[in-house]
């Protein structure tokens, strides 16, 4: 795949990742700095330490993402309807939590949540939040291609409460590090 280092990411994975490393407005604005510019962009922001991640590997093989930051650096949250809040000038969010398809169901989840959560500690961040996928409309399990915002039993499991839910497919949960 044209400008993709690692192999394993599929299209729209490293889509929804520049968008949200890049800190897109919106998929629209996207849309306009695909291609090359993204990639410069992206340079840019990992080049100026402005970039804030977790990458999990095996061996040297890249397997998983988790992608974090304040949540004023992700300008697209406020265009969706189910995570406007007006308490998030000290909050961090974590936008992507990826897997590739060989190590899913092994943990890995779990563990790159963990060491993105004592990462963002280590950064003085008091209050985190997610954005984890339920089901479908009609009830069933999200494909796990689909979840690459985490499904929401692991932030669950880790103590992330949920404290807003207008729409029953995008909860919003959080949890105080201490």
């Amino acid at each position: 795949m044209a400008g993709c280092r690692a192999s394993f990411w599929s299209k729209r994975c490293l889509r929804r990742l520049l968008v949200h490393v890049w800190r897109a407005q919106s998929y629209q604005a996207w849309e306009k700095m695909r291609g090359t510019r993204a990639k410069e962009a992206l340079r840019s922001i990992i080049q100026g330490s402005k970039a804030h991640g977790m990458l999990a590997f095996a061996k040297d093989e890249p397997v998983g993402w988790c992608s974090f930051g304040p949540r004023r650096d992700f300008p697209v949250l406020e265009s969706i309807k189910a995570y406007k809040r007006n308490d998030t000038s000290d909050v961090w969010s974590i936008t992507c939590l990826f897997i590739h398809r060989k190590w899913r169901g092994k943990g890995l989840s779990r563990s790159l949540l963990k060491a993105s959560m004592e990462t963002m500690k280590k950064h003085g961040v008091k209050i985190v939040e997610g954005y984890p996928v339920t089901t479908t409309k009609n009830g069933r399990r999200l494909s796990s291609s689909m979840a690459w915002t985490g499904p929401l039993n692991i932030f669950e499991e880790l103590g992330f409460k949920k404290v807003q839910s207008t729409n029953p497919l995008k909860p919003l949960v959080r949890l105080e590090l201490k």
